[in-house]
């Protein structure tokens, strides 16, 4: 045991002193070759993105410190996570409940719950955008930091150990070289005590010996260093497949986010439509109610005139007071200068000096013409 920790002692005393040599520029280093360099600034960007990315879009999915942090532990203990009410939900929940207080008859409590329920659904979207997105794109990001790139470390320094290893042999061969040299030197004949030649000689025969040993753990140190170089590469090219990867894994939030924002959006003109019809006192759409018919066309004498006299295409929207107009009947147009209209549309209207009360001007993106006053429910 104290031989093995003299030896990793003795270890890691030369890297520290190699490792400081090079530093100050008093040794040599072995340099990687320009696609393995290329290579690893390529992983350690690719890391550090995804890392930021990663840790940006649990912010997004849970802007909770503590959920998060309470996530992370039940991760780690390999538990699953409990189910956590959104506050959408949690809103929708509070306003059913005092909907109950107030009484559900009223217009108050009415619409509170219909609010509410509307907001338990709007909840219930975000807990599936949550889920999914955790499990497609935040797990295999967290895979490649916690897995893939933990791997790729490890490696990174049995190279560098390797590397160091081999420059380490390198200083020694050369000191050896050196010192065989100057032990080779031819020796002065004149001294008087020849005992000085012997020692020379046998100096010069030690560091021969020990330059062989040098040169031995020198080409074990290049192979090793080359095999190691090897599998490093080989790991650092598969950051292509990592990219391709993640860019699959995005593709996926982003549909998932498209179709939650999708189904909030549906929800809510759901909601506008219910309040719309609950607190509309004008007459209801025929499109909603059988049996409902649209005001009677009365002939207006009038209007055959002002088709004669009034161009529509000639007429410009006033500076100040057109008004948007929901549509409450279909309307089919009398002629050219007349609008057809849908029911439930809205429309831009205005009026223009010399018109008949009963009508006014409509707009619906490029087209325009008369429309009956009847038909239309103007809004503020």
């Amino acid at each position: 045991y104290d031989f093995l920790m003299k030896k990793l002692n003795c270890f890691f005393f030369f890297y520290d002193l190699q490792y400081t040599e090079e530093k100050l520029g008093q040794a040599e280093k072995t340099e990687l070759d320009a696609h393995l360099e290329n290579l690893i600034a390529r992983a350690d960007c690719t890391k550090n993105w995804t890392e930021k990315i990663f840790r940006q879009t649990e912010v997004l999915l849970q802007p909770n410190p503590s959920a998060r942090i309470e996530e992370f532990f039940y991760e780690k203990l390999d538990r699953k996570i409990p189910s956590r009410t959104t506050n959408a939900e949690l809103l929708g929940q509070y306003m059913q409940d005092a909907a109950k207080e107030f009484g559900a008859g009223t217009p108050y409590g009415s619409t509170l719950i219909t609010v509410g329920e509307y907001q338990r659904r709007l909840g219930g979207a975000e807990r599936e955008f949550l889920q999914t997105s955790a499990i497609n794109f935040l797990t295999p990001l967290r895979n490649f930091l916690e897995g893939d790139w933990k791997t790729i470390s490890k490696e990174r320094r049995l190279l560098e150990n390797r590397r160091l290893d081999l420059d380490v042999c390198k200083a020694r061969l050369k000191k050896a070289k050196l010192a065989e040299a100057k032990a080779a030197a031819a020796p002065d004949f004149q001294e008087t005590r020849p005992r000085n030649y012997v020692l020379s000689a046998s100096a010069s025969a030690l560091w021969s010996e020990e330059v062989d040993k040098a040169e031995h753990e020198l080409r074990v140190a290049q192979t090793e260093f080359d095999r190691q170089a090897e599998v490093t590469r080989l790991l650092l090219e598969g950051i292509s497949s990592t990219h391709v990867n993640h860019l699959r894994c995005l593709h996926e939030f982003v549909e998932a986010q498209a179709a939650y924002y999708a189904q909030c959006h549906k929800h809510m003109q759901d909601l506008q439509k219910e309040l719309r019809v609950s607190a509309d006192p004008s007459p209801p759409s025929t499109a909603t109610i059988p049996g409902a018919s649209p005001p009677s066309r009365s002939p207006n004498p009038s209007n055959a005139l002002e088709s004669s006299t009034l161009k529509i295409e000639e007429v410009k929207p006033p500076a100040t007071g057109t008004r948007k107009a929901k549509v409450l009947y279909d309307y089919d147009a009398a002629d050219s200068s007349e609008l057809s209209l849908l029911a439930d549309e809205l429309i831009t209207v205005y009026t223009v000096p010399g018109m008949d009360p009963d009508w006014l001007i409509g707009e619906r993106g490029n087209q325009k013409g008369k429309v009956p006053v009847t038909y239309l429910e103007l809004l503020s």
